[in-house]
């Protein structure tokens, strides 16, 4: 077995330092992936029962609403039995919103407030409202059809 040297050494240190380092990885997490617990149900396989399915219409509270960050869509109630759909994409910078309180859909980017009613911005900076989404109730599931 030959000798240990410095060299041998300070290259097998840089090597085993390099690759701890690229399990650390630099980009952000994937659109949409803020770290935190899914909210609502996986998005089912195509040709599986209740494709379109997003939840039960007693899990959207009245005057509030709930995000599905893997279908990408938002469902409010502003009144008792009248749901409304929107895409959970923000129209500022494309930014996944992340929460439903006091009456308006949120963006956790840059503070964009967006009505539960309409999808129309109640506070900047986007200035476009969010995208329409149709949604129904039927048997009282709450289904996204488009």
């Amino acid at each position: 077995m030959g000798q240990i040297t410095r060299r041998g050494v300070l290259i097998g240190g840089v090597a085993l330092g390099g690759l701890s380092l690229s399990g650390c990885g630099g980009y952000p997490p994937p659109f949409g992936d803020r770290g935190g617990p899914e909210q609502g149900p996986r998005t089912p396989a195509p040709g599986q029962a209740g494709q379109g399915i997003l939840d039960s219409a007693d899990q959207i509270p009245v005057g509030g609403g709930k995000v599905y960050p893997t279908r990408q869509v938002v469902v409010t109630q502003p009144v008792q039995g009248v749901f409304k759909g929107f895409r959970a994409v923000c129209t500022h910078e494309g930014c996944l919103v992340n929460r439903v309180g006091n009456g308006t859909i949120d963006c956790p980017c840059h503070n964009s407030k967006f009505a539960i009613t309409d999808g129309s911005v109640r506070q900047g900076p986007a200035t476009k409202p969010l995208e329409s989404k149709t949604v129904t109730v039927d048997t009282g599931q709450v289904r996204l059809l488009d």
